[in-house]
Formats: C-alpha cells, structure tokens, sequence
C-alpha cells in the first residue's frame, strides 16, 4: 500500500487513527497492537509474500537483541554478529546477482543468476535494524519489549522508505501518556503536511515523471535542448516525489502523535555538496555518519585519512540506493565532490553565492541522472548530446505530457489564453516555474508544519481535493525501489 492511493486516504488512514486512540483509552499496550496490524496490513497489502523476508529479519534481529541484553555480552565478536547477518541478508537478496554479473564480465564466466526476490523496503528495516542493535549494545534503549522493538521496527509511516529514525526517540515517545491522547493540532499539523505532500507527489513528480519516461523511451531520438529538460525534469521529479513523501509520512507521523525526524530540508537551497548532504536524505547521512563515518575514524587521523573515510561512506550510500554501477559511480562523485569541499572550503566561502549555488544545483542533477540511466554508457550519451549542443529544438512529444487537465484550467482561470496560444510549451514553461518557485523559495514545510493558520488550512484544503482529484491510477514512489 501506498500514501498515494484511494484506500489508504479514505480508508486505512482515518480508521487507523481513529482505533489507535480508541484503544488507548481502554490500554496503552491495545494502541501498540494496532500499530503493529495495520502496519503489517499495510506492508502486506497486494504483497503478502513480503512478510516471510520480513519476518525471518525481526526474528533474527530480535533473538540476538534479546541474547545481548539478557546475559550482558559485551564480546565484540558477538556484538558484531547481528550486524553481519543484516549486512549479509541485506548483500544476498540485493547484490549477489549484480556480483555474479560482474564475475561473468571480468573472469569470461557463466555462472547462473539467482531467482531472488527483492524484499520490499529491505533497505531501510535493515537499517533500522542495525540501529536498534547497536541501541541495546551500547544499552541506550531501558527496555527490550517485544511489543516496543515491534512497534518501532514495523511503523507504517516509516517502514517502506525511512527516515531512519532513533530507536530510543521513538520507544520513549510511543510510551509517553501525553501522546495516547488525540492532538488537534497535531491532527491539524498533520493533514496540512499530507496535502502538500499528496500535491507534490501527483501533480508535479508524476507529470515531469511522464515526461522522463517519455524522453527514455525515445532515448535515441532526443535533441540537445531535450536532454537538458530531461535532466531538470529528472530533478525536479525526484525532488518533489522524495519531499512530498516526507511530507506525507510527517504528516500521518504527526497525526499519531509520533514526531518523526527531519529527513528533507529544501537541498536545492546548497550551496555545496556538504551543504546538500546536510539537506537531503537527512536521517541516512546521520545512520551513515554514526555508524561508518566515526567508526573508521571520522576526521580525526589526518586529512588522508578523513577523505578516505569520506569516499568509503559515499560509496556505501550509493551502493545502499542500488545494484548497479551507475549508483556506485553516484556515490564515488558525490564522496569526490564532498572531498574537494573539505579542501578547498576556505576558498569556495569568497565565491559569490548564487555562484556557489548554481554550481551544486548543476552538479546534483548531472549526477542524478546516474539514478535514471540504465547504464554508465547510457548518462554518457545524454551528457554528449547536451555538449556538443547540435540541435536547441524541443520535441512535442516532450511537450505534450504537460498538456493536461490541470495546467489548462490554471491557464483559463488566470486568463493565459494569449501566452499559451502565443509560446509554444507554454503549459510546459508553467510547470518549471512552479517547481522552481517552490524548490527555491519558501521554507521547508517541515518547519512550518505547526504553523496553523486560516489561510494554511484553507490552501491544504485545497491542495488536498486538488491532489485526490488527481490520482488516477497509484504511481509509485522513487525511493520505493530502494
């Protein structure tokens, strides 16, 4: 199930709501319970298979918890053993085919590929796992409550595409009485947060997605000018489909009474690579930093040692997003780029800023075609055509997925008729202009999520009826694959 369906909106969501504060009138462990089935109903819905891989990994994960604490180990050889068998599960149903893949390629072999299944949102419980792991090593956590690691490992909002939230914030706020009692402003907060996010995601990520999709089925066709658009279109898709699902699982979070961590704040404002890091993907940069970073050493044993660390650190988060050279090659730029901030940071602070920002917002979406791509080879063709420059026209095929219901009603009710008659991708030029103003303007909605106000509700109202409106058939999320 998604966030962007019928069922869950008009359905799953208010029911869920409704019976978690039922419930913890009658007893605080009944809300848990329910957390625990409507989050396996919503990771199983049209996947029941999915709960075997599921399930494997939180028996796993929970006997060595319950082994660690129970009789006090502290052996490093032990402690570590959880954490091999998740990296391990998490290498098997990912990368094994890729390995064998690349065995073939180097050592002229034939080895057979495996009939794995992809666990869905294996990337991120696995994490999740590991966090509470190292939680109960290093005895953060009071308590080891099946219910409590249950709860934490299976929560819907978060389950399927992160944030990685602490294990010790979120036990301790799902066992605060306070938060047992329906919040109307955090209702308020909440349904203002999900329609936003529900706008981004079915308005603007899916139509620049159609484009994209578009411009990749027609790959060889494409002029210089389309594949400039195909890399901002690509950027803007997978910004506003990654901020409007932060948005959407805050929102829902924020209902529950569950605060869940920052994980998306305007990256496109960086002005650096480091910047950006700071900005997207929070929750992960922070897993990656406390878990790979400081352990290697951090930058505490010298410059050489710090980069390398840093490479390392970015290597892994590109292999965590994919198997597939092109996210290797995503992580080693960015882990590269990062360094040269570190080294020349003295240096990029006298650059004027909206230099230094044009050139990060440059360099992200170069390389988050390497997300899109289906081969190095293949990036490296677009980058090609939008080099050599030979032909500036832009295909009607690239314009025509903006021709739509919605962009023809803003032009009528705003009385653009002259313009769209008058430039051609006009519709077109409207959805950039739109994506640019909220990309590059105003706060992230994170931070103003309780800020309710007449005007607020009424736009989330709105946007709300707008996003439903829109949803057609349920698309799914960027990040979902993942």
């Amino acid at each position: 199930m998604q966030f962007n369906s019928y069922y869950f909106i008009l359905f799953f969501l208010p029911l869920t709501i409704i019976l978690y504060f039922f419930l913890n009138r009658i007893n605080y462990a009944f809300g848990k319970i329910l957390i625990i089935f409507a989050s396996i109903l919503f990771y199983s819905w049209g996947r029941a298979n999915m709960l075997v891989y599921l399930g494997v990994s939180i028996s796993i994960n929970y006997l060595f918890a319950f082994i660690i604490r129970r009789f006090h180990i502290r052996r490093k050889g032990v402690m570590a053993m959880p954490i091999v068998v998740n990296v391990g599960l998490l290498l098997y149903f990912k990368y094994l085919n890729f390995a064998i893949l690349n065995i073939n390629y180097i050592l002229n072999k034939s080895f057979q590929f495996r009939n794995i299944v992809l666990p869905l949102g294996i990337s991120f419980y696995t994490f999740q796992q590991i966090a509470y792991i190292v939680s109960i090593e290093n005895g953060e956590l009071e308590s080891n409550e099946l219910i409590d690691y249950l709860a934490y490992i299976l929560y819907f909002p978060k389950l399927v595409m992160g944030p990685i939230i602490d294990p010790v914030d979120f036990v301790l706020q799902i066992n605060q009485s306070e938060r047992k009692i329906a919040n109307a402003d955090n209702i308020a907060s909440g349904i203002k947060l999900f329609s936003f996010g529900l706008f981004k995601k079915v308005l603007l990520a899916d139509t620049f997605a159609k484009a994209v999709t578009w411009s990749f089925e027609n790959i060889d066709k494409l002029t210089a000018m389309d594949s400039m658009l195909l890399v901002l279109f690509y950027s803007f898709e997978i910004y506003f489909d990654f901020s409007g699902y932060s948005d959407m699982a805050t929102g829902v979070s924020s209902m529950i009474n569950i605060d869940l961590p920052i994980n998306f704040d305007s990256p496109y404002k960086a002005i650096s690579i480091r910047d950006f890091w700071k900005r997207w993907h929070i929750s992960l940069t922070k897993f990656l930093t406390k878990n790979i970073y400081i352990p290697l050493g951090g930058s505490k044993k010298g410059k050489l040692l710090t980069y390398l660390n840093v490479l390392i650190v970015f290597l892994v988060s590109g292999l965590w997003h994919g198997a597939n050279w092109t996210f290797i090659v995503w992580g080693g730029a960015h882990g590269l780029l990062s360094c040269l901030d570190r080294a020349f940071e003295r240096i990029e602070e006298r650059v004027f800023l909206p230099v230094r920002w044009i050139t990060t917002f440059f360099c992200t979406s170069i390389l988050w075609m390497l997300f899109r791509a289906e081969s190095i080879t293949q990036w490296k063709n677009i980058m090609c055509k939008i080099l050599l420059m030979q032909d500036t026209s832009v295909s009607e095929g690239l314009i025509m997925h903006f021709k739509i219901a919605e962009s023809s009603f803003m032009i009528n009710i705003l009385h653009l008729d002259f313009f769209n008659n008058s430039i051609r991708g006009f519709a077109m030029l409207i959805f950039i202009f739109v994506a640019m103003s909220i990309c590059f303007i105003p706060e992230n909605n994170y931070r103003n999520k309780y800020k309710i106000g007449v005007s607020s509700m009424i736009t989330a109202a709105i946007v709300f009826a707008w996003g439903v409106l829109c949803l057609g058939s349920e698309s799914t999320f960027v990040y979902f694959g993942f």
